[in-house]
């Protein structure tokens, strides 16, 4: 394949990717929007979401890479199997998932009260997070899974969608996760 025969191929395969992530980055601003009516009952509440959101972008598309390198080599099969380079991936990425989460509510606790803001109680920001984190990353891991191998079936290359992928999903699916943690935990405090 010459270089401008590959040129084409990237973006022929990108350009809609890239316009579903476009939609997807808006239907999260909308969320967000949702997210707001709750900064009131958890002061710094909207200190969490960028550093929530990038973390998801950061650990799963560090997963998206492995697998695409892994599909490209031939060391994963495209499909959902019990395949033990695959299973450690995924185990190592929900943890990290899951662990980053609770640093974060604890940082941003630790932050704003060196900054001597006001902010909602720890335990609130921790089951925020804890809830959040969980369906996030659920929803990330089979998501790219099924996008993936889907793609890599279909003959795309996995590299040109693990980056949209993992923040379109990471973006809507995160605020819609918050929102709903929030809800929860505002019904429980």
């Amino acid at each position: 394949m010459s270089a401008r025969e590959e040129f084409v191929s990237i973006y022929r395969e990108t350009l809609p990717v890239l316009l579903i992530a476009l939609g997807g980055g808006l239907a999260s601003g909308v969320i967000l929007e949702n997210l707001l009516a709750s900064v009131e009952r958890f002061p710094g509440l909207l200190v969490m979401v960028p550093v929530f959101l990038a973390t998801r972008g950061n650990v799963y598309g560090a997963l998206g890479g492995r697998l695409a390198s892994g599909l490209h080599q031939g060391l994963i099969e495209p499909r959902f199997s019990w395949d033990e380079r695959l299973v450690n991936a995924v185990v190592a990425s929900f943890v990290n998932g899951i662990g980053i989460s609770v640093v974060i509510a604890v940082l941003t606790r630790l932050a704003l009260a060196v900054l001597g803001w006001e902010s909602a109680a720890l335990w609130e920001f921790l089951a925020i997070m804890l809830v959040s984190g969980v369906l996030t990353s659920t929803v990330l891991i089979f998501g790219l899974l099924l996008v993936l191998f889907g793609g890599y079936k279909a003959g795309y290359d996995p590299d040109n969608l693990v980056g949209p992928i993992v923040t379109t999903l990471g973006d809507i699916f995160g605020m819609l996760f918050l929102v709903f943690a929030v809800t929860l935990v505002g019904v429980i405090a």
